[in-house]
């Protein structure tokens, strides 16, 4: 299966729709009245897509054992058709669209199955995905994106060449991967002055958002928090508790990081963890509905 441990938990929706088509109106009356032999049509459908909704990831391979909060199965009646609408919800990392697509085949062959023996002609038309929302690619059109990004490695060993950036390049990597295209980068050490002067030098060029990567953790030279903080207006308190717990789930270390969130003015500052994968999963726990900040404060650039 496809990897999704990275992903976050958020309300995802699928809307699905199968078509099944008779061969005359008298099918479609005698469902609507009840008189098919084998049984309420409708009523033994649905319990069946139930059924095909929750047993998805048991016959679907590369499907994941999700948690199916809310199932809705609606029908339509149309000249000569018969449209099953499936509705599936779920509070989890991935999308149920193929739950959506299942369930809404098992009704429709539910419903062939129990009109076959009054209709010869009885028919499976198309099984379509209508919509789907919740996840990543639900928001992203919206954000903004003409957006000046700086990102600030703090490090003493990497500035005086002993060690190779990582963190950094993963950062500005994760930020052209959201669509950004005008990122600055640089290099400094773990100097309250130098992590002062790289701030304002960002801000009078024009960037408005600015991440730091280093300095976050508890040793003498972290001091990326203590020199930002007294510097920023607004804090943003939601963004530095889904960083720290979005770490924590995957690692107990996670707790000693002291990332830092707020703003100064319409410039969104961060201060995020100096070790790889805990710049990356900071990264991916807040972004890209980060972007939305700028909507928000107006702060995009139309240069």
């Amino acid at each position: 299966m496809v990897d999704i441990t990275h992903k976050g938990t958020t309300l995802r929706t699928a809307i699905a729709r199968a078509v099944v088509r008779v061969g005359s109106e008298e099918t479609l009356t005698a469902i609507r009245e009840d008189r098919v032999p084998k049984g309420n049509v409708l009523a033994m459908a649905k319990a069946a897509g139930l059924l095909g909704v929750k047993k998805t990831p048991d016959l679907l391979p590369d499907c994941h054992p999700l948690p199916i909060e809310y199932t809705a199965i609606d029908y339509e009646f149309h000249p000569m058709e018969l449209h099953i609408l499936m509705t599936v919800k779920t509070l989890y990392k991935t999308g149920v669209e193929v739950e959506a697509m299942h369930g809404a085949s098992v009704v429709a062959l539910t419903v062939y199955d129990m009109l076959k023996p009054i209709d010869k002609q009885v028919s499976i038309g198309e099984i379509k995905l209508l919509e789907k929302f919740g996840g990543k690619s639900t928001h992203r059109k919206r954000l903004s994106r003409n957006i000046k990004a700086l990102v600030v490695v703090c490090s003493d060993s990497i500035s005086v060449g002993d060690k190779q950036d990582k963190a950094g390049k993963t950062i500005v990597a994760e930020l052209e991967n959201h669509g950004l295209d005008k990122i600055d980068y640089t290099v400094i050490p773990d100097e309250p002055e130098k992590i002062e002067s790289v701030l304002n030098k960002g801000i009078a060029q024009g960037c408005q958002l600015i991440i730091y990567t280093g300095g976050t953790g508890l040793s003498p030279r972290d001091l990326t928090p203590e020199t930002l903080e007294p510097l920023m207006e607004r804090r943003i308190p939601g963004m530095e508790e889904a960083i720290r717990s979005y770490g924590q789930q995957r690692t107990p270390y996670a707790m000693l990081s002291r990332s830092l969130v707020g703003t100064i003015g319409n410039v969104l500052v961060m201060a995020l963890p100096g070790s790889t994968k805990g710049a990356q999963e900071s990264m991916q726990a807040v972004f890209p509905a980060a972007l939305h900040l700028f909507n928000v404060m107006g702060g995009e650039r139309h240069d």
